[in-house]
């Protein structure tokens, strides 16, 4: 059994993982390369897990058993290279809790829509009385919650990077909610890397598993035909249901499992838009897997409140209505955000570009978008994209100049829509920053 064990990354899963890596008996040490949270620094401390920060100690960590990395820490970092080519495991923290745990998993992935359909999953299983915990890129971290708590379930939402790190670790019911272009810079720019990055959600399944996911996706359409996949297929779409799958059908939602059937109105979900239908399908269909009934899912389906910084409707100035949509770091969220609103748009967008192509949003750009102010660093192929389809685009250093700008430029009955289709690191600390900035300025207008 491994020893000693090296956790690189002193965030929510990092830490996380150095507390059950202590439960377990491993020899712990703890390195950032960046500076620690007080937070965080303070839980270290109490449970005396040696650690340092802004320096990673060559001679100790090339000399462990076991590496538990961040999911924010690249494989082509020289360090995680040298670790590799030493043949010393590294692993991500799921995997590492997973292999402590016997709870039932529900993992869920996807470019789009996997903190929404996680939140609400999770939403629906505890109203209805069961012992589930939420992990992953939402909630608390995975091994924190298996060293400390007890639940019978998870609900994880799992993004590409947590997935490259999982060997072993098998979902019991495994969503994806579609494959859309991000993250490339991470996958040399190859959408093949990126592809089976998400499929690995289902690696290890069983046939007694459960695989859902979205059939109107045509890459994951074309996957599922060019692989063997062991699990129960259940299909969720916009159109007719499948005999075992979720689909529309006379403006209601349609859910048949295993002979059983639930529907109920679009208009009385709590979630509205095409992106959200789908969000509470997969939702609904992992449910019915686990045997909810069918007046506890429609009571939770229509009373989830939703989640920050995603499509959240914040405020009203002047007529003027300001929507934080700070949670799209990709072309694919942002083109579900112009398309859920009907009024004139003053369209907030910008930070780090990840390779995105900004033509699928011509389209709605043209029709929806009055003005846009771009928010960034280097904001040209913004302009490049849209300068022919949107008559005023103005360029901003910060948020209380964008949030100003927006201000101006939009008119009583206008939606200013934050939705930047990037990432966030180069003006903020992450989407939540970015989000939370925007809503102080809206305030402070």
């Amino acid at each position: 059994m491994d020893k000693s064990v090296a956790i690189l990354g002193g965030g929510e899963s990092g830490v996380g993982a150095a507390i059950l890596a202590q439960k377990k008996g491993y020899d712990v040490f703890l390195s950032d390369l960046g500076k620690i949270s007080a937070k965080y620094k303070n839980v270290l401390s109490n449970f005396k897990i040696d650690f340092e920060e802004e320096k990673h100690s060559e001679d100790r960590i090339l000399n462990v058993d076991l590496v538990v990395k961040s999911p924010g820490i690249p494989e082509t970092a020289p360090l995680v290279i040298r670790l590799i080519e030493m043949g010393i495991p590294v692993i991500s923290e799921i995997e590492f809790g997973g292999r402590y745990s016997s709870a039932k998993t529900i993992c869920i992935t996807g470019s789009n829509g996997k903190t929404t359909t996680t939140l609400l999953l999770h939403h629906i299983l505890k109203n209805a009385g069961m012992n589930v915990g939420l992990a992953g890129n939402v909630g608390k971290s995975f091994a924190w919650q298996v060293a400390e708590e007890d639940f019978d379930f998870y609900v994880i939402e799992l993004s590409s990077f947590q997935l490259d790190g999982m060997f072993e670790f098998k979902a019991d019911i495994s969503v994806l909610m579609n494959i859309t272009p991000d993250h490339l810079d991470r996958y040399g720019y190859n959408m093949k890397n990126y592809i089976d990055s998400k499929f690995r959600v289902i690696q290890n399944q069983t046939n007694t598993d459960y695989f859902i996911f979205c059939a109107d996706d045509k890459i994951i359409q074309s996957e599922i035909k060019n692989r063997k996949i062991k699990p129960v297929l259940i299909p969720f779409s916009l159109n007719e249901p499948a005999e075992n799958g979720a689909g529309v059908k006379e403006n209601k939602i349609v859910i048949n499992i295993n002979k059983n059937q639930f529907n109920m109105s679009i208009l009385d979900l709590s979630l509205h838009g095409k992106h959200n239908t789908y969000n509470s399908m997969a939702a609904g269909i992992a449910s019915m897997v686990l045997e909810i009934r069918d007046d506890q899912l429609r009571e939770s389906l229509s009373d989830f409140t939703g989640v920050e910084h995603r499509l959240e409707r914040f405020l009203k100035v002047h007529g003027i209505e300001f929507v934080n949509d700070s949670k799209a770091t990709n072309v694919n969220s942002t083109w579900y955000a112009l398309e859920s609103v009907y009024k004139p748009i003053v369209w907030i967008v910008g930070g780090i570009d990840k390779g995105n192509d900004y033509s699928m949003l011509k389209g709605l750009a043209s029709k929806k978008v009055k003005a846009i102010v771009c928010l960034g660093k280097d904001n040209k192929k913004i302009h490049d994209s849209f300068e022919g389809d949107v008559k005023n685009i103005v360029d901003v250093s910060n948020m209380e100049e964008a949030v100003k700008a927006a201000y101006y430029l939009a008119r009583n009955g206008d939606t200013v829509l934050l939705s930047p289709a990037c990432a966030s690191f180069d003006l903020f600390d992450n989407y939540e920053d970015r989000g939370i900035q925007f809503k102080k300025q809206v305030r402070n207008l």
